[in-house]
């Protein structure tokens, strides 16, 4: 007895290992305990149940680089001048304005969460998504002490044998996912006597979609034996700020019309966005990174590590359920839709690259030995993740690097409220996703306020009532929208943010 309460001390004594498990893309829809029938995610269901699940988690960008770059930091991405991802969308003559030169790089002047952690004694390892810059700006200029694979661009070339990536090899059979998770699990056994910090930062299910072969004829099976909802294939959404807006039902009554039956660019500006997960390889990637997740989380079981042990699982952004129109005249043929649509964000609106909540709000868990259990509905965004490390692993805060963040510690201990009045979303960029106009946007209490910068049109939305966002409600409260609004122009203001000045080459966007 008297060894194993020794051995008990001893645990105690030695700061926690930090697991961080960051998937690319993945929707807040596209759990098990979200609600999703089709993909299959058992490990992070099992997780969820036995960890905080926040409802109400959002990313602080639609896009991947500046949320990543908000989670290493604490900060905002207007504050790090880093709103778009890396290395940006391009301007047109479509657009009325210029989009927002932003740093190439996580500036080496930040500190970020793995130097943090460093300076405490953690080793510090990067498997997977860097996506903040090349070389000399890659992880290990930023507090990380090893790499894998040796990539720092935002998506592979590549799942399946051979991935034409340095220091990963493969051979036939292998893909991508499984093969960084043995990497992954050999570094925690290596690791297993000192403190380790693990950033298992996925590619998937980031496209190329493609699914582990051995995974995508299972759904493919199931997709033909389930009836799918009566939900339609495809909606289209337009710009918000447009001159020209539709509602709903009129935009519905298009879908009808000969003009509107591609996948492009439509009349009007509109997009298509995706209604039905139905994907069977997305489906199998999701599976993958299931799999993934739950060998991380039994090599720690394995090890003895889990009472030692803090876990998030979190992603970057919403689900890419409208397409990527890197080029404004791309046409995607229907015998490649499953390339270029991947899920559904229902009973999300909107979409990766979108302000509305499918573009930012995801799934996000914490397992803390001393935290609770259970669900927890405050809004909470990516910049909070690095205070709440350091609280949980009892090291001091540091509010001068993490100055945007807010420790989630008193939500985990069983709290339903956090010291904090609103969060907030600047992209002075247009978005590859679809044709809407730049803008920012605020949540507070149950309100969120969209504002675009092209028209100065805002939205205003009842979350609470309308996680769809399907009721506008501007015009029936004028003194909220007042009120969020100028919240968003004092923030802006606070944080430095910049904005977008009219493009003296604008030419109307031609059809």
């Amino acid at each position: 007895m008297a060894l194993q309460s020794c051995r008990k001390e001893e645990s105690q004594e030695k700061p926690p290992n930090v697991v961080l498990f960051l998937v690319d893309d993945l929707g807040w829809a596209d759990v098990g305990y979200n609600g999703s029938s089709f993909y299959e995610t058992p490990s992070i269901d099992s997780f969820a149940a036995n960890a905080v699940q926040f409802n109400n988690a959002y990313a602080a960008a639609h896009v991947c680089s500046p949320t990543r770059a908000s989670l290493l930091t604490g900060k905002y991405p207007a504050r790090l001048d880093l709103t778009d991802w890396l290395p940006g969308r391009k301007d047109f003559e479509f657009q009325k304005l210029t989009n927002v030169q932003i740093n190439q790089h996580l500036p080496f002047e930040e500190q970020t969460l793995a130097e943090s952690l460093k300076r405490h004694g953690y080793s510090t390892a990067i498997f997977g998504k860097w996506h903040l810059g090349e070389d000399p700006s890659g992880p290990l200029s930023h507090g990380f002490d090893e790499q894998v694979p040796d990539w720092n661009k935002g998506w592979p070339l590549s799942y399946t044998h051979p991935f034409k990536l340095d220091s990963l090899e493969s051979k036939e059979g292998d893909y991508l996912t499984d093969r960084l998770t043995d990497e992954a699990l050999a570094y925690i056994e290596e690791k297993k006597d000192a403190p380790f910090f693990l950033y298992f930062s996925h590619f998937s299910v980031h496209d190329p979609i493609k699914g582990d072969p051995k995974l995508v004829e299972k759904y493919r099976r199931k997709k033909q034996s389930q009836e799918m909802d009566g939900n339609p294939g495809y909606i289209l959404e337009g710009n918000p700020d447009s001159m020209q807006s539709f509602t709903q039902k009129e935009r519905d009554s298009l879908m009808e019309l000969p003009e509107y039956q591609g996948y492009g660019i439509l009349p009007n500006q509109m997009v298509k966005i995706k209604q039905k997960q139905d994907n069977v390889e997305f489906a199998a990637m999701v599976e993958s990174t299931d799999s993934s997740f739950g060998r991380v989380i039994a090599k720690l079981e394995e090890l003895g590590l889990s009472e030692n042990t803090i876990v998030i699982f979190y992603s970057d952004n919403g689900g890419m359920s409208a397409a990527n129109y890197f080029n404004p005249d791309r046409k995607i043929p229907e015998t490649r839709l499953d390339k270029a649509f991947s899920t559904s964000n229902l009973p999300l609106r909107g979409a990766k690259g979108w302000l509305y909540e499918g573009g930012i709000r995801v799934p996000l868990i914490i397992k803390w030995p001393e935290g609770k259990v259970g669900s927890n509905q405050v809004p909470v965004t990516s910049p909070d993740i690095f205070p709440t490390i350091l609280e949980m692993a009892g090291f001091p805060l540091e509010p001068e690097n993490h100055k945007d963040g807010t420790s989630l510690v008193p939500l985990l201990k069983g709290n339903d409220h956090l010291d904090r009045e609103a969060i907030f979303w600047h992209f002075p960029h247009y978005s590859n996703h679809g044709m809407q106009s730049p803008g920012g946007a605020v949540i507070s209490g149950d309100f969120k306020l969209l504002e675009y910068y092209e028209n100065n049109t805002v939205q205003l939305f009842n979350l609470k009532d309308d996680i769809g966002e399907k009721h506008e409600l501007s015009m029936e409260l004028p003194d909220k929208t007042k009120e969020l609004r100028q919240m968003l122009k004092e923030w802006r203001i606070e944080v430095k943010a910049d904005m977008m000045e009219e493009n003296p080459n604008y030419q109307p966007f031609k059809q």
